[in-house]
């Protein structure tokens, strides 16, 4: 078990896009291994590599839909290849901004393509709580950020906030 260090708003690599995986290795697989052990000590349903310190694109989540349908997945090279029209408003929290959460509306389905980290291919049709985990994370392997989603005004009060919430 290896804990990997979370990076905190205000760390570059949280607003750069991250690079696609060429080939899954064993370094691969040891990486999504550790994110596991990362995002469940910091109690977190999702987890991206830009928010390890490390600018591939892989992520984890395991989220309970309300239906108690589970799902843990760790994929690499996701991406979202269909939104639904409808939407979702629901809170969201970060392991990159603990203690910020805010209201974010967000397609309410979504379709990702991806590979497992054994290099198979995944397709993904999910909603309620994994739509909402996976477009989070896919966000983070764009250099975006759940702020980045609400409004300016509400951003800027998140940003005060977060600010206090550091220096506390």
């Amino acid at each position: 078990m290896a804990l990997l260090d979370i990076r905190r708003l205000g760390a570059k690599v949280l607003r750069r896009k991250a690079e696609p995986v060429e080939e899954i290795t064993d370094e691969t697989r040891r990486l999504v291994s550790d994110m596991w052990d990362t995002m469940y000590e910091a109690e977190g349903i999702g987890l991206a590599a830009p928010q390890v310190g490390i600018s591939l694109r892989i992520l984890v989540v395991d989220v309970t839909n309300e239906d108690e349908s589970h799902h843990r997945r760790a994929l690499v090279n996701p991406v979202v290849v269909e939104s639904s029209d409808a939407t979702d408003k629901a809170m969201e929290g970060c392991l990159s901004m603990p203690g910020i959460e805010e209201a974010v509306t967000r397609p309410a389905r979504v379709t990702v393509e991806a590979l497992s980290e054994d290099g198979e291919p995944v397709r993904i049709e999910a909603d309620g709580l994994l739509a909402r985990a996976l477009q989070h994370e896919v966000d983070h392997l764009d250099g975006v950020l759940f702020i980045d989603r609400v409004s300016p005004l509400k951003r800027s009060m998140l940003r005060r906030k977060w600010r206090k919430r550091k220096t506390e």
